[in-house]
């Protein structure tokens, strides 16, 4: 649309208050449960981290591998408290087996990210995995209205871009230089979901996400 003096501009936003905070609030799915990050969770993701047997899991986090239990309950310390990033432990029937967060929360923005994914062996690829996902993406656009809601990665990390796509984020571009760590550079490619997207998006995931998409050895009959 155009401006009084004849400019390109921006369509009009019915709403621009600013967006509740993400709540510490457990959310709850058929295959997986999240809930707050936590000390006690620290145990049972070491533990379930430990398996994997490719040493890749590490590759393009900042933080990891570690040494001990007691290093990583220490860093689960350290963050736990934190509000962004907001950290959270997926729970398959109550085991912990993963971590994921919220961050670069801006509330006048309507925009948050979603990082720090670390998937034990026994969760990646599964429905819980995804469900995961699909919690996150709900809170952020059906509980708290965000309107966008957005993915990064190290550009040469294949498996996050796979997901990403997977999961119906549209690639934007990448960051060259971007930041660095362990070391080495990091390229950063952006993608995202915007809230006009998300109800299409949620219908897949219901379909996918039912259980008669999955045989008796919970392979799915179609893919997402």
């Amino acid at each position: 649309m155009l401006n009084a003096q004849g400019q390109p501009v921006g369509l009009p936003l019915n709403d621009t208050r600013a967006r509740a905070h993400p709540p510490r609030s457990p959310m709850e799915g058929r295959y997986c449960r999240l809930e707050p990050l936590s000390p006690d969770h620290a145990p049972g993701l070491y533990a379930a981290f430990r398996e994997d047997r490719t040493g890749t899991l590490w590759t393009y986090m900042p933080h990891g591998p570690f040494d001990s239990p007691d290093a990583y309950v220490d860093w689960v310390k350290a963050v736990a408290g934190h509000d962004d990033p907001l950290f959270f432990s997926v729970l398959v029937k109550d085991e912990p087996l993963g971590v994921a967060s919220y961050l670069r929360i801006d509330r006048v923005a309507q925009s948050l990210e979603t990082g720090w994914i670390t998937f034990a062996p026994r969760l990646q690829r599964t429905a819980a995995a995804t469900e995961a996902h699909v919690l996150m993406m709900a809170r952020a656009f059906d509980e708290l209205g965000y309107r966008r809601y957005e993915w990064k990665c190290d550009a040469l990390n294949a498996a996050s871009r796979r997901a990403a796509e997977r999961l119906g984020f549209t690639y934007e571009g990448t960051f060259r230089q971007a930041t660095h760590y362990k070391g080495r550079n990091r390229d950063t490619a952006w993608f995202s979901v915007i809230d006009s997207e998300w109800p299409a998006l949620q219908t897949r995931f219901a379909a996918w996400l039912d259980p008669a998409n999955f045989d008796t050895e919970g392979r799915q009959r179609e893919r997402l």
